[in-house]
This record gives structure tokens, sequence and C-alpha cells, in this order.
């Protein structure tokens, strides 16, 4: 595997990356992630551009960074070319690396504003507005979208030669319909079709991709440039060096210890509190640790107490209880392999 990748001018160390995630990618947790390392590039949740624009306090927060959270990605979504073009242009004034355009969310309140997936049903229209985005910033432009509107309509095969013409630096496709939303299992010969139909763009493949396995059956199946991996990543975020060592055909590494999962949670939980405060960080940790218990063996009691986590203090016991109970029911914590 090489140890550089070229998004358009940007040089990365990898081409394995991470996905944005709304609800999930935010500054405390890439930069947990980033400590663990293997990837290339990491992504904001989507961002509206108008709201960009206004300055607004949620907006602001969704692209919140800092000097060791670089290379980084911001995701725009939006239907108005002038909007999404003039944040491009105020995200590169501020230093970001690369600008994302969302053309594959499915939900019902994006879709609604004709931004996100319904970006696939006037693909003359969404190549204007992309043409205008690349000609008005220098630094790449990349899109992330889904293989069509429905099983019926192959949309992103017609797309992704728009967007190279366009001079969009590489298209991610997740592997699933809009229609499809997140059900079922990936494309694979729909990915390879998008990756056949450009000249020479890099297109990454995207989705359900959780460990070396499905990550060489990604490769080789679509012929894709890339990984792009999301959830895979939450619930064990050393899935990146997992790939790279079985790609590199090197020895696998150690699988992390329960106590090693354990403390990556807590320094995203404390990173959390002191970005954002006790309560929300609290409030966003009662949906997180569902991911985290993939990894964790048997925890019923820990992830539902979770659920109604309210302080620090609260978060502190109930990890010790947790793990002082598997010491006490295995003699000492084994080593657990993350799920899918």
């Amino acid at each position: 595997m090489a140890d550089h990748f070229y998004l358009g001018i940007l040089s990365l160390n990898s081409n394995l990356l991470l996905a944005p995630l709304a609800g999930y990618t935010n500054l405390p947790f890439r930069l947990c992630v980033r400590e663990v390392g293997g990837f290339g590039l990491a992504s904001t949740e989507l961002v509206h551009a108008r709201s960009l624009l206004e300055q607004q306090y949620k907006a602001l927060e969704l692209i919140e960074t800092c000097p060791a959270d670089s290379p980084l990605a911001v995701q725009l979504f939006g239907s108005v070319a002038e909007e999404i073009r003039d944040a491009a242009q105020w995200l590169e004034a501020a230093g970001v690396a690369v600008i994302d355009l969302n053309m594959g969310c499915p939900v019902e309140k994006v879709v609604q504003r004709g931004a996100g997936a319904a970006m696939l049903r006037d693909l003359e229209k969404t190549g204007r507005l992309v043409r205008m985005v690349t000609q008005a910033v220098k630094i790449p432009v990349t899109v992330k979208t889904r293989l069509g509107w429905d099983d019926s309509r192959p949309d992103a095969v017609h797309l992704a030669p728009i967007l190279e013409d366009a001079g969009v630096a590489a298209l991610t496709i997740h592997g699933r319909t809009r229609e499809g939303a997140f059900a079922g299992s990936v494309n694979l010969a729909g990915i390879r079709a998008v990756a056949l139909s450009v000249r020479s763009m890099p297109v990454f493949g995207n989705g359900d991709v959780c460990n070396p396995q499905s990550a060489k059956r990604m490769l080789e199946e679509t012929g894709c440039a890339g990984l792009v991996i999301g959830r895979g990543a939450l619930s064990n975020p050393w899935v990146f060096h997992e790939i790279r060592a079985a790609l590199d055909r090197c020895p696998p590494p150690p699988i992390p210890a329960l106590e090693e999962r354990v403390a990556f949670m807590t320094r995203h939980f404390l990173r959390a509190v002191a970005l954002r405060g006790e309560a929300v960080a609290c409030i966003q940790f009662r949906k997180m640790i569902d991911w985290y218990a993939r990894a964790f063996g048997p925890c019923t009691a820990l992830r539902l107490s979770m659920k109604h986590l309210h302080s620090t203090t609260q978060y502190h016991d109930l990890v010790g209880r947790f793990l002082e109970e598997r010491r006490g029911a295995a003699g000492t914590a084994a080593p657990m392999t993350a799920a899918c």
C-alpha cells in the first residue's frame, strides 16, 4: 500500500479516510481517532452552507477544529450554488484542506431542501453547481454520494463523468441508493460501474467496511482507489491500522484489550466534556455507548445505565464498576474483537 495518496494538490499518507457521520465525527472523536491513526483524512459532520455564511452557532460548532485536527475536510450541503461557493471560499480562507460536497444524505429534512441525495435527480444542475465551486477555490473539492435515487436509476454512473469534467478531485460512492438508506448490503458491482465510468478521477468505496476482510473485498471487487470508513470506525477506531496491515501483507496488529478500548472511550468523553460541557457530553454519550459496546463483550448493564448518563462522576463510577465486574468474571480483561 502506497505511503502517499494525492487528492488533487493535497498529499495524504493513506488512501483510507474517516467518513463524515452526522452526530458522531465531531472534534473530540476526530482527535481521539487521530491519536490512533492509520488514515489520511478526516471530515466534519455535514454543515449547511447558508448556516455557515450566517455564522450560526451550530454551524460554527460543527466545523470547530484545532492544529492537531489536520488535514481536515469540511462537508457542506445545500442546494443554492452561490451559497455553497461562498461557504467554500470562506472555509478555504480559514485553512480547511478539502471541501466535500454532500450529495448522498437520505434524511428527509435534507432531501426536502433539494440537498443531499436530492441532487441526484437533476444531474445537469448539479454539475453546474459543482463547477461553480471548483472554479472558486484552489483546494480540492470532493463529492460523496450514493449509487442513485432508487434501484431503477444508476444515477451515479452518469453523474461521475460530469463531476470529473467539473474538476472534482475525488468521488466517494456509498454502495446503496437513497431509497435503500442503510438497509441491506452494499452493491459492490454498482460501485465498480461508477469507478469504470471515469477517466482518472479517484473513486472511493464506502459502506459496510469494518474489518480487513470487508476492506479487501471492496477494493478487489470494485477497483476503487481507496476506502472511506465511518460506522466501522465508531465501534473499532483501530480498524484503519488493521486494514492497512492486511493490505501491506504485514502481521496483524495486536487486538486492543478491553481496558484499552474503555480508555479510548474515556478520552473521548473527557474531551467532549472539556469542549462542550458536562451536560452536552453526557447527552452525546447516551447514543455513543451503543457503538463502543459492540467491542466490549457482555456489557448490558453498562450500556443501559449510560442511556441515563448525567455527570462525569457517574461516568467514572459506571465504567469502574464495569471493569471490576469483568475482571472478577474472567480473572483478567480479555481482548475483544469489534463487531461489524
